[in-house]
């Protein structure tokens, strides 16, 4: 074992843990565990959602897109920058303006049934496992390249870490964790970038002319058509990273962790200032792989790409940057994975727990208790399933999160908020029909079904390896036609009217209430 990898993996624990204990004595009602009582400037939330967005799949693999793909490897990174203008100009404030603790609190306001909170504590509970899996596995496999250690004893661990962090510290400390998360790694993407320059006198023409010659593409290196042979599909993950961003529940609830819209506002406009120049550093470092290794030696080390970042590191700067730079991937991965479960925990004790099983009289210490059991119950879960996926390519399932979020949360979401003639039985088969259509697209697609070693060996039924383009729309149909055949039961216009204006300004259109 590397001594020097083991004391920066060690420190990054020590300091998350100390987050914790101190959050630990602040996350004593619901209000601080579920949303830290909405106490995070805008900047500081700014941190936070980039924290959770900016996944390991961002760090990692953007990075080796790039040096393998070329323009298409950067393409994949527009459309996660552009999906925060969606959550920024479309849902972000109606969502903290209607909600509380959960998206099932901003559908609720406008159509209160258990059978609605269940539908979408379900569905937060899906995303969130479906999107934890491939961060454990890959922290499993970081661990154990650096570090010697067993694949299984590295997912306990990062397993064991989240579950602490959320049990003990709840929003509290996972928003800490992710705003020094931020802090790190924008740190650390800069100190490298810098590095890559110089090693090319700063001199950016140089840069690109060397990525040319250090990859097999030459001149067709900056010219799109390498990973998205099919203009199609290209535009189907774009759409679904667009638009699923504004649907995933962990993003949604930042939303309530500022006192008011105008922090709202500040955090997605800080936060795709982050994510923004994140990117733009993530384009250097892919270039600075394929120029300085060489796309060769990448893919002798690496087939996937998805240690570019780790290698180019200890290329440029040895063992200490390897290190350093491994961390930060460490922490981003348990800074997302923390996120995930606090939003899954959240659904399940108050939507599920507080609201359906208590009928809403459940005291606070009961709601911790459950909320905390729930956590530890998450961790469980998503540790076994990342434990007993280690032999299999789990990769997918990050785009799939992204399908799923999109054919059914966000149709949802922009329906009930916008449309006046919806009901609740159109906002109930938007999200079973978006959410059938994208899982049933992806077990029939290419992913799951391919001749080439794939889980079922025989030809794809659906030949897109991301079908947002058909399940989106499948999910606004699906509310569209519910909503048609139950006109019946939808609510008068003064009602709606009211539930507008208080999705747009926060204040009730009744006199009494003014």
């Amino acid at each position: 074992m590397n001594l020097t990898y083991f004391l920066f993996f060690l420190c990054i624990i020590v300091c998350t843990l100390i987050i914790t204990y101190w959050a630990a004595k602040r996350s004593n009602t619901t209000n601080r565990f579920y949303i830290a009582s909405g106490s995070l400037t805008g900047f500081q939330n700014g941190l936070a959602i980039a924290g959770d967005f900016i996944s390991a799949a961002s760090f990692l693999g953007v990075v080796g897109m790039i040096a393998i793909n070329g323009y298409d490897g950067f393409l994949y990174s527009i459309g996660f920058l552009v999906s925060y203008l969606v959550v920024l100009f479309v849902v972000a404030e109606p969502v903290h303006r209607l909600g509380k603790y959960s998206l099932g609190d901003v559908i609720c306001s406008r159509f209160p049934s258990d059978r609605m909170r269940w539908m979408l504590a379900l569905g937060t509970f899906m995303i969130s496992i479906l999107y934890m899996i491939p961060q454990l596995v890959a922290s499993g496999f970081l661990l154990r390249l650096l570090l010697d250690i067993d694949y299984s004893i590295s997912v306990l661990v990062i397993g064991g870490l989240m579950t602490v962090y959320v049990v003990f510290g709840g929003m509290v400390a996972t928003s800490w964790v992710q705003i020094v998360k931020t802090v790190v790694l924008m740190s650390g993407t800069f100190l490298l970038s810098l590095i890559v320059f110089s090693n090319f006198h700063w001199d950016l023409s140089a840069l690109i002319e060397q990525a040319k010659k250090g990859s097999p593409l030459g001149d067709s290196f900056f010219i799109p058509g390498h990973l998205f042979g099919n203009p199609i599909e290209f535009f189907s993950l774009q759409l679904a990273l667009v638009l699923g961003t504004a649907g995933l529940p962990h993003i949604l609830l930042r939303l309530f962790t500022v006192r008011n819209t105008l922090e709202v506002r500040r955090s997605l406009i800080s936060s795709t200032w982050i994510i923004g120049l994140f990117y733009l550093m993530t384009l250097i470092l892919g270039l600075g792989t394929v120029a300085l290794l060489g796309y060769h030696t990448l893919i002798a080390n690496d087939p996937t790409g998805n240690l570019a970042a780790p290698l180019l590191a200890r290329e440029v700067g040895g063992d200490f940057l390897l290190a350093f730079v491994s961390a930060i991937a460490f922490t981003t991965i348990v800074a997302v994975v923390a996120g995930l479960v606090i939003s899954a925990t959240t659904a399940f004790s108050h939507d599920i727990f507080h609201h359906i099983l208590k009928k809403g009289k459940s005291t606070e210490r009961e709601q911790l208790l459950a909320a905390r059991w729930t956590a530890v119950g998450i961790g469980i879960i998503s540790t076994l399933f990342a434990l007993r996926l280690e032999t299999i390519n789990v990769t997918f399932l990050v785009s799939m999160t992204f399908v799923v979020a999109a054919s059914s949360n966000f149709p949802v979401l922009v329906l009930t908020i916008y449309w006046k003639r919806f009901t609740q039985t159109g906002a109930i088969t938007a999200m079973v029909s978006g959410l059938a259509a994208s899982l049933a697209f992806v077990l029939l697609g290419p992913h799951i079904m391919n001749l080439d070693g794939g889980w079922i060996e025989r030809e794809a039924v659906i030949p897109l390896y991301n079908p947002g383009i058909i399940a989106i729309p499948i999910g606004f149909l699906g509310g569209y036609l519910g909503t048609i055949f139950s006109l019946k039961n939808s609510q008068s216009v003064q009602e709606y009217r009211e539930f507008f204006i208080k999705s747009q300004t926060g204040m009730s259109s009744r006199r009494d209430d003014t």
